[in-house]
């Protein structure tokens, strides 16, 4: 029995045929006209929306809005919960670096963080030596939508570059603040990745610019009190298919640019002893090799693939001779430990690494090559691991948390292996560990692999099926979904809803072996894996497929839509957030932001037909059929450049089309946000009180 009640009539969207031939194959797609064709200007300007596009997205709002309306007071509850559960006037322990420690802090009932510094060693506690340099509250005021992309502070501290974008897009305005007065100068530099990095004299920085069609093509040299226009082209990328990025060395010997797409990598090293000279390559672009580098004084330390090492090893250069013909190995591949990322300091080399699906920090003198490491005992937990700002340091920082106990933030001596906790994090409403039980299961599947599951759930839960679950899944790029707290998902747990992470291929959770397994021709692995956490937690009684609400987003979101075309019957409903369901169309549009750079993970389908086949068999939108699909929840985003809010609103219109059975295909679009939703610390919790009271409502828990 339907748990949604006299529901208006459902927009119809118009259908207006498109065809399109590739490869002697011809496709018809009907809600074609949902894209706008002037979406690089839209992103900019939302106003500029054709007002057809703009009424079915508004009459798609409408219709949410009355399927959710009995859940509001539930929502605001939910909000309350989650609310409850943040310190509202939380500060983070300073990053020391030179004669200040920086950090961020928020004011109760504030949206935004503001940055701050203090003197190196003063006392964090006293307010009255915190001088604030970043104030997001203020600079959000009065907007619908702003996001900071952070405060980066000068060598000679006097300085801060700070970005923000206002619109959701992803187009990043910059601007250079006085850290003394707290005034903005008069650089403001236009369509930016969100970040700049500084040349050691304070007088001039490095930022990555985009194109019209949201790509980073470019790296700029701009010199303070000069306009944007005279900026100095440092380096242009001429390939569409590779991202790129612009960073700093600790020892600010380099400015790096770093180009890449999601198999293959390359670096150019700009010398700060001479800003205008050419970028000097490390290793060219090879496809299929990887590698990223790390100063350590006189050497580079490098983390690569190169030589089969699937899983990853580390090698060591020269730094004036980084080619590939000087590589020298130090630190082994070990198949089916995969290294994550590496830092070097003064004295030591340290890297992340994973093995069985758990993390571990490991540690090495760099003279004695002596090594330890830093693990924890939990069933399944997360590690996070942030270093230092300084480069000559034996204390590094790093967090520690499971899905039962929250953060724990640490300063670690790698010389006498001391640990300091300085931080807990805190539930202001409360928060018992020993409520909860977290557990990791392991799910057969379909050719003899194990899925991972992390579950959560209150140890007086019934595992007798009847519980309510919701089972989370993204499976796509190498992203591994860490077992870390959520205080969120406790408003479930506290409902009686078993809380599960499905460890899918397509991340690297067990290995790079893990990844490659769930992309490109072996794609479906993911889907399957996904039913198969679904059919191993109904097997095993934590709940049942009448109980299973399913929920994914972006990349996560493409699952989502597969899983409903696959399986329907075995999920009582599905949040698919800015899904990435067009996958097909969107491949072929090579002006699409993400469209190149993505080929190599999902396939080249105007090149291959050969892939462009592969791509049509799954692709959600392709396959929506006259089947009975359960009530889905789709969430889109008006300006997102990475998934266009048209997948979701022509997905919608075809569920709603083909579908047999008669629960809701629901759609809310925020028009005025992109692809995070909402900027907002609490902002963001209104969204998740949404989704979860969706998912309430679903399992009849309301």
């Amino acid at each position: 029995m339907s748990v949604f009640k006299n529901l208006p009539t459902p927009p119809a969207a118009a259908k207006k045929p498109l065809s399109d031939t590739r490869h002697g194959i011809t496709r018809t797609d009907d809600y074609a006209w949902l894209r706008a064709d002037n979406w690089q200007a839209m992103f900019k300007d939302p106003s500029i929306l054709d007002p057809e596009i703009r009424k079915h997205l508004e009459a798609e709002n409408a219709y949410m809005n009355a399927a959710m309306e009995d859940t509001k007071p539930l929502q605001k509850v939910l909000f309350g919960e989650m609310r409850g559960r943040i310190k509202e006037d939380d500060s983070s322990v300073p990053t020391k670096d030179g004669a200040y420690a920086y950090g961020t802090f928020f004011v109760t009932g504030g949206e935004q963080p503001r940055y701050f510094r203090i003197p190196r060693d003063g006392d964090t506690k006293d307010e009255t030596i915190r001088t604030v340099l970043l104030d997001g509250d203020k600079e959000a005021a009065g907007k619908s939508y702003f996001r900071l992309g952070g405060l980066d502070h000068s060598t000679d501290h006097n300085r801060g570059i700070w970005g923000y974008d206002d619109k959701g897009s992803e187009f990043f305005t910059l601007k250079v603040r006085d850290l003394a007065t707290g005034e903005d100068l008069t650089d403001v530099i236009e369509n930016t990745g969100g970040g700049g990095v500084w040349a050691p004299d304070g007088k001039s920085f490095f930022y990555s610019a985009l194109d019209e069609n949201h790509r980073p093509s470019k790296v700029y040299h701009h010199i303070i009190g000069t306009p944007q226009s005279d900026d100095r082209l440092v380096y242009e990328e001429p390939d569409a298919g590779f991202f790129m990025g612009v960073g700093g060395s600790l020892l600010d010997d380099f400015i790096y640019i770093d180009i890449h797409d999601h198999e293959t990598s390359e670096y150019r090293l700009l010398s700060t002893k001479d800003l205008t000279a050419e970028p000097l390559i490390v290793a060219e672009r090879e496809e299929g090799i990887e590698y990223t580098l790390t100063e350590g004084g006189d050497v580079f330390y490098i983390l690569t693939n190169d030589g089969d090492a699937k899983d990853f090893k580390i090698v060591e250069a020269p730094v004036n001779a980084p080619g590939k013909d000087n590589w020298r190995e130090v630190v082994p591949h070990k198949p089916g430990t995969l290294i994550i990322n590496h830092m070097a300091y003064a004295r030591h080399l340290l890297w992340l690494e994973r093995k069985d699906g758990l993390p571990q920090i490991m540690i090495r003198d760099r003279k004695t090559g002596e090594e330890h490491a830093i693990a924890f005992a939990e069933e399944a937990y997360s590690l996070g691991l942030s270093g230092a700002a300084e480069y000559d340091t034996d204390v590094i920082r790093f967090s520690y948390s499971s899905m039962t106990t929250p953060s724990q933030l640490y300063d670690y001596n790698m010389v006498t292996r001391e640990r300091t906790l300085l931080k807990t994090q805190e539930v202001p409403s409360g928060h018992n560990p020993d409520d909860y039980v977290t557990r990791r299961v392991f799910a057969p599947a379909w050719d003899g692999e194990t899925v991972p599951v992390t579950l959560l759930y209150r140890k007086d839960t019934a595992l007798d099926g009847s519980a309510p679950c919701l089972l989370y899944g993204y499976g796509a790029y190498g992203i591994t979904i860490p077992a870390g707290f959520n205080t969120n998902c406790l408003s479930l747990a506290d409902r009686g809803f078993v809380y599960a992470i499905a460890h899918i291929r397509g991340g690297k959770d067990k290995g790079f072996a893990w990844y490659e397994d769930g992309k490109m021709e072996k794609k479906t692995n993911t889907f399957k894996d996904f039913i198969a956490a679904a059919d191993y937690l109904n097997q095993q009684k934590f709940t049942s497929y009448a109980n299973i609400i399913a929920e994914g987003g972006s990349a996560g979101g493409m699952l989502m839509g597969a899983i409903a075309n696959m399986a329907p019957e075995k999920f009582a409903g599905i949040i698919a957030a800015v899904p990435f369901v067009d996958v097909l169309n969107t491949m072929l549009d090579d002006t699409l932001p993400l469209t190149p750079p993505e080929w190599p993970e999902w396939g080249n389908p105007i090149e291959s037909q050969e892939e462009y086949e592969q791509i049509a068999a799954y692709s959600p939108y392709d396959n929506v059929g006259e089947k009975a699909y359960p009530p889905i929840l789709a969430l889109g985003g008006l300006t997102d450049p990475r998934v266009t809010y048209w997948e979701p609103a022509k997905w919608v219109a075809k569920l709603r089309e083909k579908t047999t059975g008669d629960a809701p295909i629901l759609m809310k679009t925020n028009m005025d946000a992109g692809h995070g939703g909402a900027s907002g610390r609490f902002q963001r919790l209104e969204e998740i009180a949404f989704e979860y009271a969706f998912a309430i409502k679903v399992a009849g828990k309301m």
